[in-house]
């Protein structure tokens, strides 16, 4: 059974946000709060947690995992960057989007597109993400939690306790989550793509 975190959304209590952390590192999955809507992640180097992600949310390899950091020089680690690419992206973050660029040798092969090579990457602007992330001291590979034959993310935190108690090992709620995904903004090529139109405003790439 999975367990449940009721946590302040704007003070997160720091011995949960302790606990949470735990369990991710002895290779759990979450369900978690983010800027946009609910999320699960695993650590990066966590390939069982990859293939229950894979298998909740039932994806094939060419999904785009997300990379959740907790700023600037985390995220730097894992993507490469122009200096125009860092002025786009840092205009915009942290906040409701996830930026497509190519990886680094940071990131294992199993987490990358199979023909680009590349990663989705974001900084979110949540008080509880970034609080597990502080703690965590590393990012958490991510994917929205939208399941199978549903068109919209899971927005209360006890209803995905119920639905996927012995799929995940915990669930943080902190409250009613949004049902928008992030915009994502693909960098890695020579021309701007808006991939998907979400919570964040598309304008500044337009």
């Amino acid at each position: 059974m999975a367990r449940y975190f009721d946590v302040h959304p704007e003070n997160p209590q720091p011995r949960a946000i302790r606990q949470v952390t735990e369990l991710l590192r002895d290779n759990g999955l979450i369900v978690y709060p983010t800027d946009s809507c609910f999320a699960l992640g695993c650590l990066i180097g966590n390939r069982d947690g990859l293939e229950r992600i894979r298998d909740i949310r039932k994806l094939d390899d060419k999904h785009h995992f997300t990379l959740v950091c907790r700023d600037f020089a985390q995220l730097g680690q894992f993507v490469k960057l122009s200096n125009a690419v860092f002025r786009l992206v840092k205009a915009s973050t942290p906040g409701q989007y996830t930026f497509i660029l190519p990886a680094t040798r940071e990131v294992p092969r199993r987490l990358l597109h199979p023909r680009k090579q590349t990663l989705g990457v974001r900084i979110p602007d949540h008080p509880v993400t970034r609080a597990l992330l502080a703690e965590l001291g590393e990012p958490l590979l991510s994917s929205t939690l939208i399941l199978p034959g549903q068109e919209e993310p899971m927005t209360q935190g006890w209803e995905i306790k119920e639905l996927l108690d012995h799929q995940v090992d915990a669930v943080v709620d902190s409250g009613e989550c949004g049902t928008e995904p992030t915009t994502v903004i693909d960098l890695s090529g020579d021309e701007i793509e808006i991939v998907r139109v979400g919570a964040g405003d598309p304008t500044p790439f337009e």
